[in-house]
Parts: structure tokens; C-alpha cells; sequence
């Protein structure tokens, strides 16, 4: 733990008091002096320690508490009324689910309890969740206030961040523990009035600027498909929470793939929408303030009709009101309905990442049912990929040379599956520049991110970075309309990684961050599991720059035999009813295929 500033000005003072007074004093008088400093410095770090633990063991006790309880209303519950069902719904789909509600074929009542008890059941074995909302149970009492809602006694899961009053949003930091928030945030406050209840918050990677899915406060979360793989992240207990069946539907957000990378690795679907479509009032972040690379909140759920019921719903009057900074455009049908052959551009391979042969062939597959099926495809190349990747998303979304991240994770632990990650932020300058120059010649894309975790130099130079990052928007979406394209497919990150390297591969989310950066709508469907032959032709993989973040690539996605593959669909922005149209063919084709 690095010496704070309390603790240096002790040592200073005391170093101070010796040297104006050493000729004076004796040497026994000085000998305790020293001794009592000492033992005042590491006075400090013990009480420090200690609040650590007290912190620790406060947000564990609110989530062993609340999972308690749950389980005892759970049984109350049963007690109550034994012939309720209870198996059968979580196999339900949403359309099937609210129509069940709304024909009273099934009770709110039945159906919380019910996700509940599903929801207990997978985070003991994926350590998913991190509290239960046991205010969803209140909520109850008047739910048939909001009979007309489009989400009428759906059960709905969000984001340790997402803000929900009396309740922490931690973002996996020590420094937001016992500090609840004093309202919900918009998003659920809209969730609520359209007759959803918000009944579990999921688990997050630490500070949340990392695709695994672990912190001090609440562990490692697991990949629903194989224990012995990372559920992705940041919204990645959403991901192995709806993944594993526990939430039919579940609120996550996105900075650089935070949403679809969970998705992708967990088997399911999430959209992020383009930032500011959807409310962002009262979400919590790890590094608030840079404008660079926006951050986006979405839904995640089984199938893109589910997305598309939760954008509707949540694209409401409410919405607008509660936050007048969201432009008010209601949920277009028409566009969402439509079944117009589409344009689609795509490439295999971004020139940054190589992409797994898992997902080439994914890509490869989905191309080649959407021609079959009546749309145009067409090669694209995203523009100057090297440079957007460093000079605009890195330097962007670190402008301020990681203060605000390491200063959030001052005071407590630092969990290992972000530890590789911070080491380099936590160099200086002179020396970070230094390494870069050293490595340009032999690893490019290493060297290159070392000079962009520095941040920017000046207010004038990150005013330069803002314009850099609005000439390249202008400059993508002149090639995209230079060749006509309605929509992009992407290859998609996987498969899921085995744990601890996520924080060593920041490299590898290419084809996730640049959509936040131009703040494109983008949207991930599971379309293919990874094959023997898939896994054996890693053996060949070089990567495109053959360096260490390639070799570290292939044994991050070794052992994966089995695990879901995705492919991204893309939008120009405000367009998220076309991205879900495209996601949904996408969706239909895969399904039709295997029958």
C-alpha cells in the first residue's frame, strides 16, 4: 500500500523537527521522537487496514442479509400459497411472460418469487449477484397501479451501478461502500412506472474500466456455460445472471463493450444504444467526467424481442420528462417491423485484433445466411483503425493519465484480475514515454499504448483530442455512406476468457470500443459455440502484429470448446430500432438455419 499524504507529512515534520533541533537535543530525546513517528505511521496503516475490513465486511453482510431474506420471503411465500407455480416460469420467454401477466394467467407475485428463488439458486453458483432488492417485494402492494405498463410485473435486474435509493452502487470500489443513493435513477424509475420490478443488483469488475468480472467487495463472477471461464464485463453479473437463467431481462451499461462483451461471452443478446438515447441521470462510474469515449446504459435479455420490449417501454413520456436531455423520440415500430432487404457492410478482421477462429467463422457464417436470404453485402474497412485506437479511445478515455481511476482505488486492495492492467498507469510519465520509445521498433501497438496512457498534456491538447475524435466520427461515417450501407456486421470478442486476463488484453476489445467512441448503436446475437476445429486452428494463430498481446490472446480463449459465439451488428446513431431489425434477422436466420 503506497505511504498517503498524512503519513509522509508526519515524516516530514518529524524529519523537519530533528534537523532544526539536533544540535540542541539529546539523543535519547531524539531516538524517541523517531521511534514515536514511526510507530504513529504504522498506527495509521493498521487503523487503515482495519477500515478496509469494515468496509469489506459491511457490503458482504448487506448482500448475505438481503439473500437471506429473500429466501425466507421465498419460503413465507410458499408457505402462503403452496399451489403457486414456480418451475415453469423462468422458461418462459418475456413476450410469453407478459402476456401471461396481463391475461392474470400468472400473478407479479408469483413471478417475483419465482425469479427469486431462480436467482438464488444460479449466484451460488456463479457468484453473480450482489444484493437483492428486497424493496421488490413492497413494490407488490400497488403494482396494479401500473397494470397498463408494457412491462407489468416483469422482474428486472440491474447493475451494481445503476442507482437505486438506499442502496450502494459500488462500481466494485471502497471508496463508494456505505454511501447509498438518495433517489433511483431515471432508468429505474421509468422501469417501475411501466410495472417492471427491479428485484437484484449484479456484480462488476473493480472501477469498471475492465471486461472481467471481479473486485475486493464481492469476488469472482463465473461464466454460466464453464466455472472455469470469466463472465466478461463490466456488466458482467447481468451476463452470467441471465445467461444462467436467474433474470429474464437485466439493465447493464457500456463504455468500451461493457455490455455486449458479457453478452457475448454469456450466450445471450445486449444493445447499446447510442449515449444519451437512454437517461444516464443517477448511474454511477469509475471515471466520470471524460467526454471522449461515451458511455451508453442498455438492455440485456434473451433474445432481441426482449430488447426491443424493454427500448420500447423505457422510450416513454417518462423518460422524457424525468430528463429533458434525452431527445424525445419514442420507440419506432415501423422501422423495427420492417422487412426491407438491407445494405450490410462487414469485415473479418479490424487490422488491430485478429479475430479467434471461432469468431471469423461466425462472421463468415452469418454473412453468407444474410446473402442467402436476399440482403447486399459489402466489404468495409474501418478507416486508420491503429490511430483511433490509441491516439483517440486510449488517450481519450485515460486524458487524464489514470488519476482518477488510481485515485479511486486509493486506501484498499486492488483485485488481480485488474492488478496487470494499473501496474503501467501507475509509472510516470517520463518513464511510460521512455519504454514506448524503446519499444516502437519491435512492438508498435505496445509502444504506441504506452505514450497514450499519458494522457493528455494540456487543456489545449485534450481540447485537440475532442476535435481529433469528431474529424474521424465524420470521416467513418463518410466511408459508410460512400458505399450506401444501411448496417455493419463486426466480428465479436470470444470466446469467453479463462480468468485473469482481461486486464492483460485491453488490446483485444477493438471491435467493441470504437462504438463507443463514434457513438454508434451496437448490439450483440449469440450465432454459433466454438468447434473442435475451431480450437485446434488455434495452434496457427499469429495475430496481426505477432507480439505478446497475441500470444496472450490464444491462452486466453484456449479451452473453449462448447462456449457461445457472437456476432455485433452496427447502426448509424439514433438508429437503434434498425440495429434491433438487424440483430432480429440476424437472430431468425441463425434459428432457422438449425432447424
Amino acid at each position: 500500500m503506497k505511504t498517503n499524504f498524512l503519513e509522509l507529512s508526519i515524516v516530514l515534520c518529524f524529519t523537519f523537527l530533528r534537523w532544526k533541533t539536533m544540535e540542541k537535543m539529546n539523543p535519547t530525546v531524539l531516538t524517541a521522537i523517531a521511534c514515536g513517528g514511526v510507530g504513529l505511521v504504522l498506527f495509521i496503516k493498521y487503523c487503515n487496514r482495519q477500515r478496509v475490513k469494515v468496509k469489506i465486511r459491511n457490503a458482504r453482510s448487506r448482500r448475505d442479509a438481503s439473500f437471506q431474506q429473500a429466501e425466507e420471503a421465498i419460503q413465507q411465500f410458499s408457505t402462503n400459497k403452496p399451489d403457486a407455480e414456480h418451475n415453469g416460469i423462468s422458461s418462459l420467454s418475456l413476450a410469453e411472460l407478459t402476456e401471461r401477466l396481463q391475461k392474470d394467467c400468472l400473478s407479479p407475485e408469483e413471478v417475483l418469487h419465482a425469479y427469486m428463488k431462480k436467482a438464488l439458486e444460479v449466484n451460488k453458483r456463479l457468484n453473480c449477484a450482489t444484493e437483492i432488492l428486497l424493496e421488490s417485494c413492497q413494490q407488490l402492494s400497488n403494482i396494479e397501479n401500473y397494470r397498463h405498463g408494457l412491462l407489468y410485473g416483469v422482474p428486472v435486474s440491474i447493475k451494481d451501478n445503476v442507482g437505486y435509493k438506499g442502496h450502494d452502487a459500488t462500481c466494485g470500489l471502497l471508496c463508494k461502500v456505505d454511501n447509498p443513493d438518495e433517489d433511483d435513477c431515471v432508468v429505474v424509475k421509468v422501469l417501475k412506472r411501466q410495472g417492471a420490478i427491479p428485484f437484484i443488483k449484479t456484480n462488476v469488475p473493480q472501477g469498471l474500466l475492465n471486461y472481467d468480472c471481479a473486485n475486493p467487495l464481492f469476488g469472482q463472477c463465473c461464466n454460466p456455460h464453464n466455472l472455469q471461464k470469466t463472465s466478461g464485463g463490466s456488466s458482467g453479473g447481468e451476463g452470467a445472471l441471465i445467461g444462467g437463467g436467474g433474470s429474464i431481462l437485466g439493465i447493464g451499461t457500456d463504455i468500451g463493450g461493457s455490455i455486449r462483451i458479457p453478452s457475448s461471452f454469456c450466450g445471450i443478446c445486449g444493445l447499446k444504444p447510442t449515449a444519451n438515447r437512454l437517461s444516464l441521470r443517477g448511474l454511477s462510474s469509475g471515471v466520470r467526467g471524460q467526454k471522449s469515449v461515451l458511455s451508453s446504459v442498455g438492455p440485456m435479455a434473451r433474445d432481441v424481442d426482449s430488447l426491443a420490449l424493454c427500448m420500447r417501454a423505457l422510450l416513454s413520456e417518462d423518460m422524457f420528462t424525468l430528463d429533458p436531455t434525452v431527445p424525445p423520440m419514442p420507440f419506432n415500430d415501423e422501422v423495427y417491423l420492417s422487412t426491407k432487404p438491407l445494405r450490410i457492410g462487414y469485415y473479418e478482421n479490424d487490422g488491430y485484433l485478429m479475430p479467434s477462429p471461432s469468431m471469423s467463422r461466425a462472421l463468415r457464417e452469418t454473412k453468407e445466411l444474410l446473402e442467402r436470404a436476399g440482403h447486399t453485402l459489402v466489404p468495409f474497412t474501418p478507416p486508420r483503425i491503429f490511430h483511433a485506437m490509441h491516439e483517440l479511445i486510449v488517450r481519450g478515455l485515460l486524458a487524464d493519465g489514470t488519476e482518477t481511476l488510481l485515485n479511486n482505488l486509493k486506501g484498499g486492495p486492488v483485485d488481480p484480475c485488474l492488478a496487470p492492467q494499473i501496474i503501467p498507469y501507475r509509472l510516470p510519465s517520463w518513464l511510460k514515454k521512455t519504454l514506448s520509445a524503446i519499444l516502437r521498433p519491435i512492438f508498435p501497438r505496445i509502444s504506441a499504448s504506452f505514450n497514450a496512457i499519458c494522457g493528455v498534456s494540456s487543456i489545449p491538447d485534450l481540447w485537440r483530442q475532442h476535435v481529433s475524435v469528431e474529424e474521424y466520427t465524420h470521416e467513418f461515417i463518410a466511408e459508410w455512406q460512400k458505399i450506401k450501407l444501411d448496417v455493419l456486421l463486426c466480428p465479436m470478442l470470444g470466446p469467453a476468457y479463462n480468468f485473469n486476463y482481461c486486464g492483460k488484453l485491453t488490446s483485444a476489445i477493438s471491435y467493441t470500443v470504437l462504438y463507443n467512441m463514434l457513438n454508434f448503436p451496437a448490439g450483440v446475437v449469440p450465432v454459433s459455440t466454438v468447434t473442435p476445429d475451431d480450437e485446434a486452428e488455434l495452434d496457427k494463430y499469429k495475430g496481426n502484429f505477432g507480439d505478446p498481446w497475441d500470444k496472450l490472446f490464444v491462452k486466453a480463449v484456449r479451452g473453449a470448446i462448447g462456449l457461445p459465439v457472437a456476432v455485433e451488428c452496427v447502426a448509424l446513431p439514433w438508429q437503434e430500432e434498425l440495429c434491433l431489425r438487424f440483430m432480429k434477422e440476424v437472430e431468425q436466420l441463425v434459428k432457422d438455419n438449425r432447424k
